[in-house]
This record gives structure tokens, sequence and C-alpha cells, in this order.
């Protein structure tokens, strides 16, 4: 029988934080994963950069049960405190777009600096390592694992949600939180692409590729980015974003969000009178795309003088509003979140404990707080290990 003080399961962002601030208080610390290397998320995230945190990282850039819960662990370990630790290492990185920060050269900076930090207090991380039962004690736990027997006084759960199965999620973190009583609520892909039906998919995937800046929006929400056609439907940061927020209606895509196209329309027809709507929309979009869309919204090719003001006014409404209907969406195997799990009426703000079960830890991912895309989902990663950190 091993042990620790502190068990933490999951090498991943918020267990290997996680396990690094509690070592450095003097707790002496295990990380358990099963996989064969930590990180495997980290490595992936931001095309190989690590979009690690967000400088206007902030609660109304979290999705939740309860919109409150994420504001003690974001102000008490905020993006500027982890920017610091960053900076500490030397590592270069830049901002992207929108307060987005990626490392310079590689993400695996990142996991250097984790373990880096765990080194610093003395954890012990254990990968290929499978748990098959945890035990409660009545001052502690007993995790069963495929290297044997450990003891611990607290235990920690950092095993992420479902997305992207590939690098090995699963619903281990919601079982154990069954397991002792604790409320999971459904789950489902965010930040994902989505899918559409025939109708659509088939003629954008003749312009798969192209990319347009648009602002798509559904349930009061939307978001001024650019999306991407694919052979399976409609991706980039614009659709990733709205899809957290997407259960099963409308999605409107504003396609020229920063021009007014009434106007625009009405002074290119006094301009050039005998331009079709075809060409005139190939000097707004992609050709290939103003093509696709004269034919998916059925609009009638003719030179702009023989359109009159009603059939004008209909293509800039409908340009400004096209309405999608996706059919779903790729679903975990490509989504980088996953909304919805832990209850976080379960857990104390404060410390992230489950207020029943002494010594259970719930932290990152796991938990049902979910950020927007870029770098939001890092900083709960390491706000909520701080703050477990301080009391494990």
């Amino acid at each position: 029988m091993i042990q620790r003080d502190v068990i933490v399961i999951g090498a991943g962002a918020a267990g290997l934080f996680c396990a690094a601030q509690a070592g450095q208080r003097g707790r002496s610390v295990e990380v358990l994963d099963h996989a064969k290397k930590v990180g495997r998320k980290i490595l992936m995230s931001g095309g190989g950069r690590c979009n690690f945190t967000n400088m206007y990282a902030a609660p109304e850039n979290f999705l939740s049960e309860n919109p409150h819960f994420c504001k003690s662990a974001l102000s008490r370990y905020t993006q500027w405190d982890f920017i610091g630790l960053v900076n500490d290492y030397r590592i270069p990185y830049h901002e992207k777009t929108l307060g987005q920060l990626f490392c310079d050269d590689s993400a695996s900076d990142i996991v250097s600096l984790l373990m880096s930090e765990c080194k610093k207090g003395g954890v012990t991380v254990t990968t290929r390592c499978e748990i098959t039962a945890i035990e409660k004690l009545d001052d502690g736990y007993i995790v069963n694992t495929s290297l044997g027997q450990y003891q611990c006084e607290s235990l920690v759960i950092a095993t992420g949600g479902l997305s992207m199965p590939k690098l090995g999620a699963t619903p281990f973190g919601y079982k154990i939180a069954e397991q002792f009583g604790l409320a999971v609520l459904p789950t489902r892909a965010g930040l994902v692409p989505f899918t559409l039906p025939p109708e659509l998919k088939t003629p954008l995937a003749e312009i798969s590729g192209v990319s347009q800046k648009v602002r798509a929006g559904c349930v009061n929400t939307s978001f001024l980015e650019d999306m991407l056609i694919t052979h399976r439907g409609l991706s980039g940061p614009a659709i990733l974003q709205i899809s957290s927020f997407w259960e099963g209606q409308d999605v409107e895509l504003d396609l020229s969000p920063e021009e007014d196209l009434h106007a625009d329309i009405q002074q290119a027809r006094q301009n050039q009178p005998n331009q079709t709507l075809k060409n005139y929309l190939a000097t707004r979009f992609a050709k290939r795309l103003a093509e696709t869309l004269i034919e998916v919204l059925s609009f009638d090719n003719m030179p702009l003088k023989q359109l009159n003001e009603k059939q004008l006014s209909n293509v800039a409404d409908t340009l400004h509003a096209w309405k999608v209907r996706p059919s779903g969406t790729e679903g975990y195997r490509t989504a980088e979140v996953t909304l919805g799990g832990v209850d976080t009426n379960a857990l104390s703000s404060k410390t992230m404990e489950a207020r029943d079960v002494k010594g259970l830890y719930f932290i990152g991912e796991v938990v049902d707080v979910t950020g927007w895309l870029g770098g939001y989902n890092f900083q709960w990663a390491w706000s909520s290990a701080w703050v477990a950190a301080q009391y494990v």
C-alpha cells in the first residue's frame, strides 16, 4: 500500500497544475493516469502551440448551470498569474487575436513547465495506471489500480470530459461523482463543427476550404469571427463558438457583418446596372462562394437593373440573416470541450471540494463549467486546480 497525502487522477492541465501547487505546499502528491504520456490534449491544442489562456478571461466567458460558480476561482488565480508563471519560465508567446495567447514554439513548453512545477513540489507522476476501484475510508480513500493500492487523505478528480476519445477521454470522472452521490448534468459536445442536411451539405462540400467572416448567432448570443466551409458542414471559430449555445434551433449567419449590403447593392445597381447578381456577389465574397450562394439561396441571377427594389432588398436581408438549421454536430470525436458534467451545486466554489464528501475534489473540464474558444478552458483548468491545491 502506497501512502500519499493527495492522489490526483488525471495528468492533464488541471491535474498536473493542482498536483504541483499542492506539492509545493508540502503535501506528498502522486498523479495517476491511464495514458502512456502526460498532457496529450495540451500537446495538440492550438494547432500544437497551446492557447494557454486569454488576456480577457472573465466569468461571462463561461457556460454553466450556475454562472456564478466560476467567479471565486477565476478571481483568486487569474490569467495574469499564469502569464507570470509562463514569463518565469521564459516561454516565448504571442497574442494571436482577441486576447488569445499562444506559445511561439510548441505546446510542449507548457507541458515542460507543468512537469518542472511538479518536480519542484516533489510530485510523483505515474502513467499507464488503470484505476479499478475507489473506496471511502473514515479519514480518506483507497485507490485500487493496476499497479497496486494507494491510500490518501484527499482525492482530486481531474479526468476531463468526453471530447476527443482518441486522446483517451472517458466518462470515468462522472462515474466517480455518481458513486459518491454527486449529480452529473447531461453532457454534450461543445466548440464543435456543425454537420448539415444533404440539401446544404452537398453544394457546400463543393467549396470546402472557403472561409468567410460572419456573425453567427442563436439564443440571443452571437460571435463575429471566421466561418470555414468543410466537406461535412460548417466550422471555424464563429461556428465553434456558437455550437456551445446551440440546442437544435436555426443558426443565423450574417455573411456581411461589417458592411450594409442594402446600401451597397443599390449603389452597385446605379453604377453597374448590367452587372449580374452573381458578378456583384463575387465582388463581396469569394467567387466560388458567390456562385454557391446563388444556388442554395435560390436567387435570380439577372442583371441588377432587372431586379426590383423588393428583390434587391430580399437578397440583402437573406445574406445578412441566413438561417441555417444544422443536422447535428461532429460530436465528441472533434469537439474541443464537453458541456455539462459534475453539478456545481455539489461543490464548494471556494475549494472545489464535494460539499457532502470530505476530501473529494473535482477540477477542470469534468465540472459543469465550459469556456468559450480562445484559451478560456485552460484558464479554468489553472484556476480550479490552484484553488483546490490550497485545501487538499
